[in-house]
Parts: C-alpha cells; structure tokens; sequence
C-alpha cells in the first residue's frame, strides 16, 4: 500500500494532481477541497490509498489519514467503490460524514450524489459500529496535508464561464454523470452564481451537491 507521497506539485487539475515523487510524476485523484490546498511548484504531503483494479493502478490522496481511512473503510460496504466514496468526501466534510453514518443521518447521506434513502440506510446499518471504531475525530489529525510554504500570491485569472462550464461538466462525465446531467447540474449552479462565477473547484462541489441521490 502506498500510504503517503511527498513531493513538488507539478499540476493541479479539476479532479487530481501530479505530485513528483522520486522523480516520477504521480496522478493524485483527490476532493475539489484537498486540490484546492495545493499549490504548482510547491511541496505537498498527502495521505494516500490505492485502488488496484485488473487494468489500472488508481491513488487517491487526502488531506489527512482520517480522512483516508473513511474512504477505504466506505468501500467496505456493499455497492460503494472508490468514485462513490471520493464523492462522498467531496460534498460531505470528514467529521460530518462520520457522523451522519454514526448516527444514522438518511439526510445528510442522501445528499451525496448516487446514494438514495435505501443506500443510506445499508450504509448505516454497515459501518455503524466500523465507524464508531475508527480514531477520535477530536484528536490531533495523524497525518495532514502541508506545504513547505504558504501560497502568497495573488490568484490567477479565473477562466471565462464557457471554460468552466466545460471544465466541470467533463469533470462530473469522468465521476460517472451523464453528459445531461453534468451540464444541467453546471448550468443550475452559474445562473445562481450570477455575474460572480465561483472558481472551478468550488462549482465542481456545489454542481455536485446539486446532483443530490441519483
């Protein structure tokens, strides 16, 4: 298992980043918030989980280990592999979905795109007691995101609103949207935003909290 990584970022995308390690260059997919702590050019350290599948060698990264090991511990359940459970990071804060599955919270899970009131309620009913088990979310986190220096400048250009739409609507196609739904979601969350277009990590979480249970 390859539970950290070290390294310059390369690249930020939508949906991941390249983090060098050792000289080689490794895709990170990671939430809309984890990428938005990252910065090109400087030093990032992230938990990590990786996903092996017959024909791909998948990592994920986090900001820190709880938060990793609600993503692999989410994937125990029946019917939940890594895009579901990275979606649920994305729209969910850790300690929140921590507590929704603790507590049996139906509303607060369904807010999570592809998980219904059936899904919720198998997924309480499963990592009930695995999540009672994991470490106190009140502790000091055992391993969190850093950067060796703090982003000082100013931010760059936001990118026009036909970019972003286009951006995050293929970002949403690549976590299993249809092409529908993705630009029907994009489009819901720009015409609430107005002439104030968030930035594309922002509209990725919001276009997917407007996805609400599929």
């Amino acid at each position: 298992m390859i539970a950290s990584v070290r390294g310059e970022v390369l690249s930020v995308g939508l949906d991941h980043a390249v983090v060098e390690v050792g000289g080689v260059g490794m895709a990170v997919h990671a939430t809309p918030a984890t990428l938005g702590g990252l910065r090109q050019g400087e030093q990032a350290r992230l938990a990590t989980s990786l996903v092996v599948r017959e024909d791909s060698l998948t990592l994920y990264g986090f900001a820190d280990a709880r938060a990793r090991d609600l993503f692999t511990m989410l994937q125990t359940a029946s019917g939940v592999g890594p895009r579901l459970a990275l979606a649920a990071l994305a729209v969910l804060e850790p300690d929140q979905l921590r507590t929704a599955l603790a507590e049996g919270d139906i509303g607060v899970l369904t807010r999570v795109p592809g998980i219904g009131r059936k899904n919720a309620e198998r997924l309480t009913l499963e990592l009930r007691d695995k999540v009672n088990a994991l470490p106190s979310p009140d502790g000091t986190a055992e391993f969190e995101a850093s950067v060796t220096s703090a982003a000082t400048g100013t931010a760059g250009p936001s990118p026009t609103t036909a970019r972003l739409r286009s951006e995050v609507s293929e970002a949403l196609v690549g976590l299993g949207f249809s092409v529908k739904q993705a630009e029907q979601s994009v489009n819901t969350v720009l015409a609430e935003a107005g002439e104030h277009p968030p930035d594309t990590s922002t509209l990725l979480r919001r276009a997917l909290a407007a996805l609400g249970p599929t």
